[in-house]
């Protein structure tokens, strides 16, 4: 069976950045990644590479930024005050927090702590960075009514609800 639009797919991959630094593996994890293509689950780059593929085969896939996380923009870099953080005592750069942006909700990282003023990334943490999968396709099925309904993945390497 190939990839196709509404195909369940379960693949492991090894990222890797530019400089051939591992971000992140599902081999390490032991557990294949688990999506629904064609439904946004993965990044564009990578769901349109695996497009007519079929289990069992493997590939090298980069990815540039724009079909990845994006390119890193500097207006999403912002100081705030320390008492926007008011309740909390410990504060560290590499933290995480969402804010309701008012064009929906968005992930910040904390990249500076100082006296007065915290800066914030609202960037992904991969924005800008040409991505490297290393991908074998375990397995390509037909999704249940339920997963085609949600939209992704139920069970082993998916959501679980």
């Amino acid at each position: 069976m190939q990839i196709e639009n509404d195909k369940v797919v379960a693949i492991h991959y090894t990222l890797t950045n530019a400089a051939g630094e591992t971000l992140d593996s599902s081999v390490e994890r032991g557990e294949p990644l688990a999506y629904l293509q064609g439904h946004g689950n993965i990044i564009p780059g990578l769901e349109n590479a695996l497009l007519g593929k079929a289990a069992g085969e493997k590939l090298d896939v980069e990815v540039a930024p724009a079909d990845g996380y994006g390119e890193r923009h500097d207006q999403l870099i912002q100081q705030v005050p320390r008492s926007a953080f008011e309740g909390v005592d410990h504060l560290e750069p590499g933290m995480q927090f969402q804010a309701d942006t008012g064009a929906g909700v968005r992930l910040f990282t904390i990249t500076n702590v100082a006296d007065e003023e915290i800066t914030i990334d609202g960037n992904h943490p991969l924005a800008g960075e040409t991505l490297k999968f290393a991908v074998e396709i375990k397995e390509v099925r037909d999704p249940s009514a339920e997963e085609l309904e949600h939209g992704h993945v139920h069970g082993e390497g998916g959501h679980d609800h």
